[in-house]
This record gives structure tokens, C-alpha cells and sequence, in this order.
């Protein structure tokens, strides 16, 4: 093969895999550990702020691919398909009920968003990672801690595989009885991922809080190509 055409073929490929390789970076800074999940229930601990965690600050990024479309369960008992979300900015994040302590924090951020930034076009979409226990009814009241409005705030359960799947296809986070990132992942109105922040870092939710208006700001048929922090 020619030396030229072979440079030009690994210059796509390292164009189209490097943003994905940054996301994928921070899929392990967690609530857990994914060993022993048989022998003991669900715990979450938080986690420090690494260097990969550091160099993945580098969002918002350009816009890919929409995301894949996916059905779940609401915290009213509601199928909740997200092909409802187009046309909407949206916030994903990953949880769990009876985690200790990280995840009431990281959905009170989620919260003092909401309450900040009021627009109706903007959804918060939270998966539980322990679908066992946290049932329609269990996630309604969990809810409830938040004074969450259903109409903004999805609490989503339902069949483990298609919730890890959502996890690590979509939002690029870790998915597993008990493990998850408190992170942040944004959306824009045609499903397209557009950054992730961490939300139990003030300095952090402050940027996440930017890049939402400003994602919200956008006209619906021209998205301006953002640049790598």
C-alpha cells in the first residue's frame, strides 16, 4: 500500500477513536468495585480526582453520532422510550437507591440544576444501576427526596443488560450492580453526545451548568462544532 494513503488511513482512524478513547478514560472512577457483586449488596464510595479524571475535563466536545434509542421503566411505572427526548437537551447519570452516600450527593447537584436552569427543554434522565431493588414504586419515592417534577427528572429501571448497555454506549460510564461515575453526561437536542462533568466537584458543576445553556442556546438545525478545552 502506498506510505501516503497508509498515514492518511491511520490519521481518520486516530481522529474518529481519540474522542471516544477520552470519554472511555473515566469510566472507572466509580461508586464501586465490580468484584464479589454476588456476595454482598450494592455499596457505593467515592472516588478521588486522578489524573485521567483531570485530563478528562478537557468537554465539552464536537458533536457525534445520536445515540442509540432505548426503552426503560419510569418512576411512575411508565414505559419511557428516548426517542421522546429528541428535540430536548438532555442530562444522563447513573445511580443507585441504597447507595450510602455519593449518590444522594450527585442527585442533589442534579437537582440545584434543575431548579436553576428551568427551561422545559431540559431533561434529567437517571438510571439506577441496582434494578433489583429499585422498583418503580422505590424510585417514586426516592424521588420524592428531591421534590423531582416527572416531567423533568426521569428516575429509569428495568432490565439490567439494556441499563449497562445505556451506561456504556451511550454515556460512556461504568455500569454494574452497585458501580457507576457521578457524572454528569450532556446531550443536545438531537441525541448527540456533548460533554461530561463530574457533579460532586463544585468548580465542575459550575462548567456542566455552562455547557447545558449553552447547548440549550443553540438553533435546532445548526449546531456550532465546540472546541477541546
Amino acid at each position: 500500500m502506498n506510505t501516503n494513503k497508509l498515514c492518511d488511513i491511520r490519521r481518520v482512524d486516530k481522529q474518529r477513536v481519540v474522542p471516544f478513547l477520552v470519554l472511555l478514560a473515566i469510566c472507572f472512577i466509580g461508586c464501586g468495585s465490580a468484584g464479589n457483586l454476588e456476595k454482598a449488596p450494592p455499596r457505593s464510595k467515592p472516588a478521588g480526582t486522578n489524573r485521567s479524571e483531570k485530563a478528562a475535563e478537557a468537554f465539552p466536545v464536537p458533536p457525534g453520532e445520536p445515540a442509540e434509542r432505548f426503552v426503560l421503566t419510569d418512576q411512575e411505572g411508565n414505559q419511557f422510550d428516548s426517542a421522546d427526548l429528541q428535540g430536548k437537551v438532555w442530562m444522563g447519570s447513573v445511580f443507585f437507591a441504597n447507595c450510602p452516600g455519593p449518590c444522594f450527593r450527585e442527585n442533589q447537584a442534579i437537582a440545584d440544576i434543575l431548579r436553576e436552569i428551568e427551561d422545559p427543554n431540559f431533561v434529567a434522565v437517571s438510571l439506577t444501576c441496582d434494578p433489583e431493588n429499585d422498583t418503580p414504586a422505590a424510585l417514586e419515592h426516592y424521588a420524592d427526596r428531591f421534590e423531582a417534577d416527572p416531567k423533568r427528572w426521569k428516575f429509569l429501571t428495568g432490565d439490567m443488560d439494556v441499563i449497562k448497555r445505556v451506561g456504556t454506549k451511550t454515556l460512556i460510564l461504568p455500569v454494574e450492580v452497585g458501580v457507576h461515575s457521578e457524572r454528569g453526561v450532556v446531550f443536545d437536542r438531537q441525541g448527540r453526545l456533548r460533554g461530561s462533568y463530574h457533579l460532586l466537584q463544585e468548580d465542575r458543576v459550575e462548567r456542566l451548568k455552562k455547557l447545558i445553556r449553552d447547548v440549550l442556546a443553540e438553533d435546532d438545525a445548526t449546531v456550532a462544532t465546540q472546541e477541546m478545552n
